[in-house]
């Protein structure tokens, strides 16, 4: 699968605003690969307190971003879509870094690598970046359950 606009997006992620956080995804190679876009504006819910003279996105916003689109990347990998009967779940992280600040005007790119996916839990190689600098970086762990 190729590029995803945003309502194929939320066809994949049971996100939803303020909390949703991938724009677009440019390229999805199911087992493999994936790679989205989150436009970064001033209007973002969390930059009111974080910080209100110097607004800088949490790193949690960042990671959990590269967690949905490790999530996309899960249910085109199963060949599912989010439903009543089930969910993933994020499960762990490890190995995070962060390594500049993103702020207001900057557009995130967010790259995620499957390394496994077994019996129902992935394991992800993530990483964040804004041109050519590197954002953050991290391993994450997500898990289908049954609702």
């Amino acid at each position: 699968m190729g590029e995803m606009d945003i309502g194929e997006i939320m066809r994949h992620l049971p996100h939803r605003y303020p909390f949703l956080l991938v724009d677009r995804v440019l390229e999805c190679i199911p087992g493999e690969r994936i790679k989205g876009i989150k436009n970064v504006t001033f209007n973002e819910p969390f930059f009111q307190g974080h910080f209100p003279n110097y607004p800088v996105m949490p790193g949690v916003m960042i990671i959990e971003a590269l967690a949905q689109v490790s999530l996309i990347l899960f249910y085109e990998t199963i060949d599912r879509l989010p439903d009543d009967k089930s969910i993933i779940f994020f499960a762990g992280i490890d190995e995070a870094r962060f390594k500049r600040q993103v702020i207001p005007g900057d557009q995130l790119l967010l790259e995620s690598i499957e390394k496994r996916l077994v019996r129902g839990v992935g394991k992800f190689s993530v990483r964040a970046s804004v041109g050519d600098a590197l954002v953050a970086e991290a391993e994450l762990l997500a898990a289908l359950r049954e609702r």
